[in-house]
């Protein structure tokens, strides 16, 4: 479970998307549960993640949060010398929904 301290608290201020970002953005990939929304690669890396707000919407006694993340993913090989697909990084997307 993640941990975001300072999200509550900006709750109803105009910094609450920046907070959320900022929050989220602390954690690396590894952290995040990312390895599941992969769609090209088969290895999620450690590079810095991007979110993006869809919704945001206050339940009685939550906050709900729709969110995509943008990621890279690397599809690992043999790294044979005559290997015909070199690691390259590839852009990944997710749509994630949580409540805090």
């Amino acid at each position: 479970m993640l941990c975001l301290d300072k999200l509550l608290s900006a709750w109803g201020t105009p910094d609450f998307e920046a907070v959320l970002k900022k929050e989220v953005a602390q954690f690396g990939a590894g952290q995040l549960p990312l390895q599941q929304g992969l769609s090209t690669g088969n290895y999620v890396t450690d590079e810095p993640v991007t979110l993006v707000i869809h919704s945001v919407a206050e339940m009685e006694k939550a906050i709900r949060v729709k969110a995509g993340i943008f990621y890279k993913s690397v599809i690992g090989g043999c790294s044979c010398a005559d290997d015909p697909t070199p690691s390259s990084e590839n852009i990944e997307y997710c749509e994630v929904a949580a409540g805090y």
